[in-house]
């Protein structure tokens, strides 16, 4: 813990808190922050200038990063017949109706995403507290609840990212892992804030992207110019 702990302070040095980075720089400085003994996954924090309050300012959606996220997705998929033969032949991990649910109910959470076609939703529905709370829960918002399945399943195996603003205004979400190339990296973060950018409510006013932040798992949070980011959109 003492030598985790010492890690965090020096990192914390190398970065300097008044200061806005250009993209490039604060993936630069996310790379060499890094000090876990495993691939640390990279994090954007976006503030953004809504009221989550309000339902018609509510940003909700879910973006293709063109890199993937560096990690296996275990997909699961609601469905029954001809549907349920579409997502295995699509690469869903896991695939049923009653089974599944009940699965879950008994505490069994082995994966990522899940996907439901629109008529499992009466079903997918019981479990909707289980799921809900820990992200899971379909929606159509953000593609989760289709009946073109195959799109969904290969979409959700090739890094996407669903996003929500929370309290505060805050959007958190993945982008990639540390050992990811610069420009891997930069492009994931372009097109999450490019997604931002469009599910803007049209409620909005003044500022919209008031700060974005970088960081690793373990790292220090990096501030980012956002007029240089949005520059690049």
């Amino acid at each position: 813990m003492a030598k985790r702990s010492k890690n965090s302070q020096q990192a914390k040095q190398e970065v300097d808190r008044t200061r806005q980075y250009d993209l490039n720089e604060a993936i630069d400085l996310v790379k060499e922050t890094s000090f876990a003994q495993f691939d640390e996954t990279v994090d954007v924090a976006v503030r953004l200038g809504v009221d989550p309050r309000k339902a018609d300012q509510m940003v909700r959606g879910a973006v293709v990063l063109p890199n993937g996220l560096g990690k296996s997705v275990r997909v699961l998929v609601f469905a029954k017949g001809e549907k349920a033969q579409e997502a295995q032949q699509a690469g869903a991990d896991y695939v049923g109706d009653e089974d599944l649910v009940a699965k879950i109910q008994e505490g069994w959470f082995e994966f990522d995403t899940a996907i439901a076609t629109p008529d499992m939703m009466g079903v997918v529905g019981r479990i909707g507290k289980l799921l809900g709370p820990r992200g899971l829960m379909p929606n159509p918002k953000v593609g989760t609840v289709t009946f073109d399945l195959s799109q969904a399943v290969q979409e959700a195996k090739a890094g996407k990212v669903a996003y929500r603003v929370e309290r505060g205004g805050i959007v958190h979400a993945p982008v990639g892992k540390v050992s990811f190339q610069k420009d891997a990296l930069r492009e994931n973060v372009v097109s999450l804030v490019d997604a931002l950018v469009k599910a803007k409510p049209s409620t909005s006013k003044g500022t919209y992207l008031k700060k974005i932040s970088l960081s690793s798992t373990m790292g220090p949070g990096i501030t980012v110019d956002v007029s240089g980011l949005q520059s690049a959109i």
